[in-house]
């Protein structure tokens, strides 16, 4: 077989046919300014500084599909959410202008406000400088998340108890969504991904109920445009991902929460192209290039069919991941074989735990701990901190919170003494009492009272 472009490699695997080989989308936002010396609220804010970085990741690690920019605080902060700026991670959302009422925005983005015109034009000039050999991508905020950056933590009540509320507030986010994917396609990206972590905080049920139609119609609508789709969902979306599948994407991408092999099962069902998962912080940030070689070997030798696959990075890869390590892992997807055979007998060593666990038994006042990925990273991570932080404020000196942040070397080592098997997750007095789902204020604040 003739050798492909890394656009006809994706574009193939996402029209369900056999490519040459195994295609690969490394997930450079933020990390995309460390490659040029430019902080992450650099790249996110300045198009010459942004099109520079993402010209050295098509350079440097040979991308069969390339995102443009990961930032799902941009919808968000035209619709009036106030940002958080930092140096090595996107924005993150500390307003919402729907926390104190339930009126259903009109408002709809132009392609003239906020950061977009910035953003478009970026997509412009690596349409023209790449499109012809790298599938491009343009991401855009899902619904749900949306939603939740406008109504704060409140709307895990509003599931329970307001229905009708809910499907106005999604039924508007999911008519930005559409908005905002016909912006993206109109500047001639390949594929239009759909972002949505908060949708592993969420059941099945709630999915089934509140989701599965604006979800359908941003891919229904996609598709129309004659473009292929992808849904990005963080956290553990398991339980989840048969009701993902039946939404009409082509394509969905799950992190390191998610067993990359139940998923595939999951998706082959469906004939839906999944895209995964090479854990981000024990691999990627902190790793070995063997470490990631045999993350990525491992990967695909756990999958029972090829087809049908895309190998990434479980989300947008911190800032700081080491060079060599992305470039190890491109190797171990495009030349899997021989990778193979040099980790064959590699073994990765883990993060030794030199700290102490509290004594759970013994503590002078309830101990809630919040188990993230990064809560500024991380927008699962930064709602189930703040129903944490909703906690401290509840009850003040009773309680103590605190965050152990996975992207610290001795948090790796705490989550796998203590058990942690999903992020992010809360514990209370060392039990773990919510697992990749976030609670109500009202159910938390229930459960320290009982321990009170």
């Amino acid at each position: 077989m003739q050798k492909m472009t890394g656009r006809e490699r994706i574009m193939t695997v996402l029209n369900r046919k056999k490519a040459d080989s195994l295609p690969w989308v490394p997930f450079a936002g933020v990390h995309s300014g460390f490659l040029t010396g430019y902080d992450a609220d650099e790249v996110y804010q300045d198009s010459d500084k942004c099109f520079e970085s993402l010209k050295k990741v098509n350079q440097l690690y040979k991308p069969d599909g390339q995102p443009i920019i990961f930032d799902l605080q941009l919808e968000a902060e035209i619709l009036g959410c106030e940002l958080l700026w930092a140096k090595d991670s996107p924005p993150t959302v500390i307003t919402h202008p729907l926390a104190d009422t339930k009126e259903i925005p009109t408002k709809i983005p132009s392609p003239a406000e906020g950061r977009l015109p910035m953003e478009l034009d970026v997509m412009r000039r690596m349409k023209a400088e790449f499109g012809e050999t790298t599938a491009l991508y343009g991401l855009i905020t899902g619904p749900f998340t949306l939603a939740l950056h406008l109504r704060g933590t409140n709307i895990f009540m509003d599931m329970m108890t307001d229905a009708g509320y809910m499907h106005r507030l999604l039924n508007y986010c999911a008519e930005v969504a559409v908005t905002i994917a016909g912006y993206t396609l109109d500047t001639g990206m390949d594929v239009v991904a759909l972002v949505d972590p908060m949708i592993s905080q969420i059941s099945p049920a709630h999915f089934e109920e509140y989701m599965a139609l604006p979800f359908k119609r941003v891919f229904d609508y996609i598709r129309e445009r004659g473009a292929k789709s992808s849904f990005f969902v963080c956290g553990n979306a398991t339980q989840k991902l048969d009701a993902m599948c039946r939404t009409g994407c082509d394509s969905i991408s799950v992190d390191e929460n998610v067993d990359l092999a139940k998923a595939k099962r999951i998706c082959d069902i469906h004939d839906v192209v999944l895209g995964g998962n090479i854990p981000l912080t024990t691999a990627m940030l902190f790793g070995t290039q063997q470490d990631n070689m045999k993350a990525v070997v491992d990967l695909i030798d756990s999958v029972e069919t090829k087809h049908n696959l895309i190998i990434a990075p479980g989300c947008d890869m911190p800032y700081a991941t080491p060079i060599e390590n992305v470039l190890a892992a491109e190797q171990a997807v495009h030349n899997t074989a021989s990778v193979r055979e040099m980790v064959k007998n590699y073994e990765v060593t883990e993060a030794e735990f030199t700290g102490e666990l509290p004594d759970y038994d013994n503590l002078d006042k309830p101990l809630v701990e919040v188990f993230t990925l990064d809560s500024v990273a991380c927008a699962a991570c930064t709602y189930m901190l703040a129903v944490g932080m909703d906690a401290q404020a509840e009850f003040g000196e009773e309680i103590d919170v605190v965050e152990h942040k996975y992207t610290l070397p001795e948090n790796i080592a705490r989550c796998r003494i203590m058990g942690v098997k999903q992020l992010p997750s809360i514990y209370i007095n060392g039990e773990l009492k919510h697992s990749s789902i976030i609670p109500s204020q009202q159910e938390l604040f229930t459960e320290i009272r009982e321990v009170l």
